[in-house]
């Protein structure tokens, strides 16, 4: 009897480190992202080595929520950040598509907490009868470098369209509201967040529907020592949570006006207090 106790004992002993290991190695998760895609993230004006946006404020939520210290950190462009994720110097990715290739070097946490969709900008009145990728032929087209197009578009926009790319995103607007393309493939709300604060927006149409929709997620790093089951686990619960009571969409919101604000202030400020 006493030696059944002992063993009983023994064996729950053994479990406590299990415990222990299963509430997470990691104090601190270190993250980055595309410091241009507002209201997502951006730079931040007031400490431009880290990165705010709607983006930064859900992670720093779920990491509130886990006992975590979250640092949002500005690592260069959206290669540069990407680069850091993968050789496991950032531990995460706060905005990642899916991409097979990805897989190899990340864990993508599901589900996705926002969707991208690349929409189909056009002049005022000057649009065109638009119901699916065929009304775009012949026309002649804008896209921004390194958009987050699904695959199916990218191998029917190759094959089918006239298409530009753009590298800077307020010249490809002057340009679609100077009528030297037709129309101009953006996301729809780094977008608005750049149209409202250049004073375009009521220049500019909105096509339904979307030629792309993407889902934006987290993404670990394989090479991350916070990589770990209890973490992932975490990071997709919350997520699940959050996204069903509409929390990530009310941040999208608040960020625009907060990019629009930032914007309006640093258009007023004096240029002597610039230098």
């Amino acid at each position: 009897m006493r030696k059944t106790s002992l063993l009983k004992t023994l064996s729950l002993l053994a479990l406590f480190p299990l415990w222990g290991e299963a509430a997470g190695k990691c104090e601190t998760l270190v993250a980055t992202g595309n410091p241009q895609s507002a209201p997502y993230l951006w730079r931040d004006p007031q400490s431009p080595k880290h990165l705010i946006g709607a983006n930064a404020d859900l992670l720093m939520l779920i990491g509130e929520q886990l006992g975590l210290k979250v640092e949002m950190l500005y690592m260069g462009d959206g290669k540069q950040a990407l680069a850091e994720v993968h050789s496991g110097r950032v531990d995460l990715l706060a905005g990642a598509t899916l991409d097979v290739e990805r897989l190899e070097s990340m864990d993508y946490v599901h589900p996705a907490f926002f969707t991208l969709s690349t929409q189909v900008w056009v002049g005022k009145d000057q649009g065109f009868p638009y119901v699916g990728w065929e009304d775009l032929r012949e026309r002649k087209g804008g896209v921004m470098q390194g958009a987050r197009l699904a695959p199916q578009f990218v191998a029917f926009a190759r094959d089918n369209l006239v298409l530009e790319k753009e590298t800077a995103r307020l010249q490809a607007f002057q340009k679609l509201l100077l009528g030297r393309t037709d129309y101009l493939l953006h996301e729809r709300h780094t977008g608005l967040a750049l149209a409202e604060t250049q004073g375009m927006l009521s220049s500019l149409e909105i096509l339904e529907p979307p030629v792309s929709s993407e889902g934006l997620y987290l993404a670990l790093s394989h090479n991350s020592a916070c990589n770990d089951p209890w973490l992932r686990g975490q990071l997709a619960k919350k997520m699940t949570e959050l996204s069903a009571s509409g929390v990530p969409e009310s941040l999208l919101q608040r960020n625009l006006e907060r990019w629009k604000t930032q914007q309006a202030e640093s258009a007023d400020i004096p240029s002597q207090e610039q230098e």
